[in-house]
């Protein structure tokens, strides 16, 4: 009796001292989540609500991961206990093609699967394509990996294709489920989104991760995010400074492993949006604002920089990255940069030590030899970041903090065009305002940015697509807006990236677009037509309907574009991406026109790019706006952009 009495204080001991206080954390968060919800975002509580369940949620995961319910164990038939630690979908070059593959890290070895295809109502089974203890694995060195099969890399323009091929679907899944639609019409667009999200994961990574056994074979994964390749490569290198044993696994054993991987694993499903429950979080659409100030923690002077990488279409990629801060332990850099969201709910920051040692360098362009020191992850909760005022947070990393603000803007807000209150500037100023005043054809800020490109950034990879960071772009803008005198001296000290973005964002804040909102309903119109002669003759009919300033500017932008589009091999930056980063901005209406046209142009943002996008699709070549008038019609108007100015 006394033992037993013994027993029930001790259990009601441990859930007083364990239990409950995690209980009570957890209820605390639903509390707060709820107030949140019903709290106006002007309220003077409502930034100390954000802040609470912040600290609420972070202390959460932490106890999960310290938890970690991944660590279940399958016995040998020898006896032996053998632990999974990770698990996760990779794709495999295998034989020159992709091979999506579910990976296992066990304590001992790491086994490569593919699930078997089953009748209706059998159990699933996994079928082990290869195995490597872990004793046997090392990371070949990147003098080592050049002799390991060449990366094929998708254009980025098929990539992007696919992208816009998803959002219209979703469009249209969303429509059917709104007007009731048929179970069977929103199956048959739920299953052809899956196979659109399968082929863009299985397609898009390009970063190399390659694994080599000591007795012989190399293998070789593709990964879309290095943080997490760094995962993977770091929960190796853990378990590998154990005492491990080299072995071969018998018939039955490696048949008694993989069956246990059905039970064991802890990623059931590929990741792509069409498997989440309709009452999943969608994820945010629109823009996050981030400014990187700085980072503490370092043991001795490095030179360091940091990346930022955001999910989308069920997979990482890295959007900004800052200048290396040389020789500190305490970088500073305080750069602000602006990132596209598309269904993102995580953001990803990794700061790394630069090298600078050529003969450390791969040739590979997609290998990244820099050392990672750190890295960290936090959710994008839509109800935190969807204010508009700045969120400073920080993110702990390996003893390393870096301290990081951001905010989010919705994809409308972004791009809703309001006219300058001051006249004398050239942001937010009419065009034939600004070219009238300068007396020129083409406006001097447009003239200075595409020249500085031309000069040192038509071969910078990513040129236009990579973010510049924002307070440069904000000190070109005040510079050409107070038409100061060193503007020139500035640009040439400028990285290239913010006079790319200072462009883009001259465009943008026009108080009507450069195709103007008059004829924006007429050319959705023309977008519309399916005959390509029509649809050619309406365009032209169009842009030879515009005001000289913005034809004589359009056509000048576009032959800038051509040019860049030249370097592709260099820049990756093909015609269809371009377009893509300049078509929105081209074309979108001012906040009046486009809530008056809607029914022309669609009812939701995704709908509105594709418009765009369908702007190309004549004489047999899909492509975007900017890319529409390079492939026709260029000469028809008038040919190169030097003999109209």
């Amino acid at each position: 009796m006394e033992i037993l009495l013994i027993v029930r204080l001790c259990c009601n001991c441990t859930y007083a001292l364990l239990y409950k206080p995690i209980d009570r954390v957890t209820r605390s968060t639903l509390v707060l989540h709820d107030l949140l919800k019903h709290t106006p975002a002007d309220h003077p509580d409502y930034p100390l609500l954000q802040d609470a369940l912040r600290i609420s949620q972070n202390f959460l995961s932490s106890i999960n991961e310290d938890i970690d319910p991944r660590r279940t164990a399958v016995t040998t038939p020898k006896g032996e206990t053998r632990q999974l630690v990770k698990d996760g979908f990779l794709v495999e070059l295998s034989e020159g093609s992709r091979k999506l593959r579910h990976v296992f890290l066990f304590t001992d070895v790491l086994l490569c699967a593919k699930l078997k295809k089953t009748a209706v109502g059998k159990h699933q089974q996994y079928d082990c394509k290869w195995y490597v203890p872990l004793a046997d694995l090392v990371f070949p060195s990147p003098e080592e990996s050049e002799h390991c099969p060449q990366v094929h890399v998708i254009p980025d323009h098929e990539l992007e294709d696919m992208k816009m091929k998803i959002s219209a679907i979703k469009s249209e899944v969303q429509k059917e489920k709104a007007n009731k639609g048929q179970s069977r019409a929103i199956e048959r667009l739920k299953k052809k989104m899956f196979e659109n999200e399968f082929w863009l994961l299985l397609n898009s990574p390009a970063i190399p991760f390659r694994i080599h056994n000591r007795n012989g074979k190399s293998y070789l994964f593709l990964l879309s995010s290095d943080y997490e390749r760094s995962e993977w490569r770091e929960a190796i290198q853990r378990l590998q400074k154990k005492d491990l044993q080299a072995f071969v696994l018998s018939s039955v054993e490696l048949q008694v492993l993989t069956g246990s991987c059905f039970k064991l694993r802890t990623v059931h499903n590929i990741p792509v949006t069409s498997n989440k429950d309709d009452d999943e979080s969608p994820g945010l659409y629109g823009f996050l604002h981030v400014i990187v100030h700085s980072a503490k923690g370092f043991k001795q002077s490095a030179n360091l920089y940091c990346t930022l990488e955001v999910d989308s279409f069920g997979y990482f990629v890295s959007k900004a990255k800052t200048r290396v801060f040389r020789d500190t332990t305490e970088p500073q850099w305080n750069e602000e940069f602006e990132i596209e969201l598309e269904g993102s709910q995580s953001l990803r920051i990794l700061c790394y030590e630069k090298c600078y040692d050529k003969t450390k360098l791969n040739k590979d362009n997609n290998e990244i030899v820099d050392k990672i020191m750190g890295k960290g992850q936090i959710q994008l909760d839509p109800q935190a970041v969807q204010t508009k005022n700045w969120h400073m947070d920080v993110i702990e990393m390996n003893g390393i903090k870096v301290e990081f603000s951001m905010k989010f803007t919705s994809r409308d807000m972004s791009l809703k065009r309001t006219p300058s209150k001051k006249q004398t500037g050239v942001f937010g100023v009419k065009i034939s305002v600004v070219t009238k005043r300068e007396r020129s054809k083409v406006p001097y800020i447009v003239r200075q940015c595409v020249e500085e490109v031309e000069k040192r950034g038509i071969e910078e990879v990513g040129i236009y697509r990579i973010s510049g960071v924002a307070t440069d772009i904000q000190a070109l803008k005040a510079v050409f807006d107070a038409n100061n005198k060193d503007i020139l001296v500035m640009l040439s000290d400028m990285d290239i990236n913010a006079i790319a973005g200072t462009l883009k964002l001259y465009f943008r804040e026009l108080p009507e677009p450069l195709l103007t909102d008059r004829l924006y309903p007429a050319f959705m119109e023309g977008i519309a037509l399916s005959d390509p002669a029509a649809k050619e003759n309406c365009m032209m009919h169009l842009l030879r309907s515009l005001p000289d300033p913005n034809l004589i500017t359009f056509l000048f932008l576009l032959e800038h574009l051509k040019r860049v589009a030249e370097k592709e091999p260099i820049n990756k930056m093909s015609l269809h991406n371009l377009a893509t980063v300049f078509g929105p901005t081209l074309l979108r209406p001012s906040e009046g026109e486009s809530k008056a046209h809607l029914t022309l142009a669609s009812d939701i943002w995704s709908h509105d790019v594709m418009a765009q996008v369908r702007a190309g699709y004549w004489r047999g070549s899909p492509a975007c706006l900017g890319n529409l008038l390079l492939l026709v019609g260029w000469d028809k108007l008038g040919g190169g952009s030097s003999s109209l100015l």
